[in-house]
């Protein structure tokens, strides 16, 4: 395929340009004030972050050069960056990118079915981590960025979205109630946010208009190539979107979506634009209320000029006695869906995870496969790292989310780790648990639960607190004989609110010696809690 269809429609997706950007950021600049100056400390500290390895921008300046030179380049670049952002003056190679497409799925002949990365200048991308810093701090400052947003958010997680969304379903699903949730799909979310109103909003949330006016000039006149084996399209003006692949992309689309679920009724999630609504759909009254969101979404949509993909936006129907209400987006009836890939955890309407585990464990076997057809050498040290790097991530990722509810389920997914045990040399007629023993790790079963009570003290003491006050209790009985932090058990009916994890795990934290409970820091934790686990059958 051609890459030069493909840069026509990567620029085709843009909205156009707004004339009155000028006036917007003239309305701010009044607040410039830079109280702070960009220190050669600062740089240096980026700089000796810098990959090596890692391609150069359209200006080839290559970050190992960098690298090697810190101590020669740290102090010009400070003195550049301070003039930039005083100025709001931006160097015409800082705003050029080279575009690698990224294939997704479907028919590689499709340019839809790439996503556009942008390869851009290593010295811009550290101003881009200057601007982050202080745009970061202004909006951990004033709490601007809603607790409904889990991507690209300090302490948040896919993790940490889905056990908190999913903690409100399964309590409703568990108390009788018919629960619909709804997933919604943005038309190429970051390749069409407005420029205009992204700098209105930054207005808004009262950053200084120094900053506001760099941001504005950053984006604005950008322009993108397409390069493919060596090969370069011609150079294309972008209009609008904040460029994947960027260092300040991510920030600047949080705080353009910040603002989709004021005046949202139902529970509403994001991680950046993967966005998710769920509600009560038992009674007609829950289903109007849905209905009603859903309309002041497609509202928001049309005001902030993005457009959902109303052909993926499907509704999950959950709970006994739901209806299957028929929802709709404008005059689109939203289509029905017996299963969802949820930020990469397979949700179906059961509940039960079997089938997310099913996928898991598949996957898992095929890269296994793979590894015993091609590795020669099958010494301990050359499978086990290999396992542990390409075969274990897949069967715990989020898992404390999706850990399996029936013993087929969890045998599936331990037989994995026998068949991998057994391909080492030397231990192949040794039982299972001596080759755990021997190897040093545990069952894949004791990691979720090691799992489990790692996030509980992340909930409870870390650095998900503000998120564990929603889903953990604490028992009011008589501390003095408990460990200090013992959970109250929730109630339930069903398996798969017994399963899920906020459930799941009370008795085995309210077990935990004291000592561990009150160790004061996670890495301490990790260390005590491993000692206890090695006493487990």
């Amino acid at each position: 395929m051609s890459f030069h269809p493909l840069n026509d429609f990567f620029v085709s997706v843009f909205t156009e340009k707004s004339e009155g950007m000028s006036s917007i950021v003239n309305a701010y600049g009044k607040r410039v004030g830079l109280e702070e100056k960009i220190k050669k400390e600062q740089v240096k500290n980026h700089l000796e972050k810098l990959d090596a390895c890692k391609s150069p921008g359209p200006d080839e300046m290559h970050p190992r050069i960098l690298k090697e030179l810190i101590e020669e380049v740290s102090e010009p670049l400070a003195i550049i960056f301070g003039k930039s952002w005083e100025t709001g003056e931006i160097p015409e190679d800082w705003k050029g990118a080279n575009i690698v497409p990224i294939y997704k799925k479907g028919n590689k002949n499709n340019p839809g079915n790439y996503r556009p990365v942008s390869l851009t200048s290593v010295p811009g991308k550290i101003m881009e981590q200057v601007i982050k810093e202080i745009i970061c701090k202004h909006l951990e400052g004033g709490k601007v960025i809603g607790n409904s947003q889990h991507g690209f958010v300090k302490n948040k997680s896919c993790q940490t979205n889905l056990i908190a969304f999913f903690d409100r379903i399964t309590s409703l699903v568990d108390k009788g109630e018919a629960v619909d949730v709804i997933y919604l799909d943005f038309s190429k979310a970051f390749d069409t946010v407005s420029h205009d109103i992204l700098i209105d909003k930054l207005g808004k949330y009262n950053l200084d208009g120094a900053t506001i006016r760099w941001v504005h000039n950053w984006l604005d006149n950008r322009t993108q190539r397409v390069v493919v084996n060596g090969s370069q399209s011609c150079w294309k003006g972008i209009t609008s979107g904040v460029p994947q692949g960027s260092v300040l992309g991510p920030v600047l689309f949080n705080i353009f979506i910040n603002d989709l679920d004021v005046g949202i009724e139902s529970m509403l999630i994001k991680f950046a634009d993967d966005t998710k609504l769920g509600g009560i759909a038992t009674d007609l009254e829950d289903r109007v209320k849905i209905q009603n969101d859903l309309d002041k979404l497609e509202k928001w949509s049309e005001v902030n000029r993005m457009k959902f993909n109303k052909d993926k936006c499907k509704v999950l129907h959950l709970g006994r006695n739901n209806q299957f209400h028929t929802y709709r987006m404008g005059r689109d009836c939203l289509g029905r869906s017996m299963a969802e890939r949820d930020l990469g955890v397979i949700v179906d309407h059961k509940l039960n995870m079997s089938q997310q585990c099913d996928t898991v464990a598949k996957k898992a076997n095929v890269i296994l496969g793979c590894i015993n057809r091609c590795v020669v050498n099958k010494t301990r040290e050359v499978i086990l790292p290999l396992y542990s790097a390409l075969v274990r991530p897949q069967l715990e990722y989020c898992v404390q989310f999706w850990a399996p509810h029936f013993k087929k389920d969890v045998e599936k997914l331990e037989r994995v780790q026998r068949r991998a045990t057994r391909m080492i040399k030397g231990l192949e007629n040794i039982t299972y648990e001596g080759r755990l023993k021997e190897l040093g790790l545990f069952s894949l079963e004791k990691r979720r639960l090691r799992g489990d009570l790692i996030a509980v003290f992340r909930y409870l003491k870390g650095c998900h607190q503000e998120e564990g006050e929603n889903l953990f209790t604490l028992a009011s009985n008589d501390r003095t004989r408990s460990n200090g932090l013992k959970l109250q058990q929730g109630r339930f009916r069903l398996d798969i609110r017994k399963k899920f994890l906020t459930v799941r795990v009370v008795k085995h934290w309210n077990k935990l010696p004291r000592e561990v409970v009150e160790s004061p820091s996670l890495g301490i934790f990790k260390s005590r809690l491993d000692k206890c686990l090695l006493g487990m059958v």
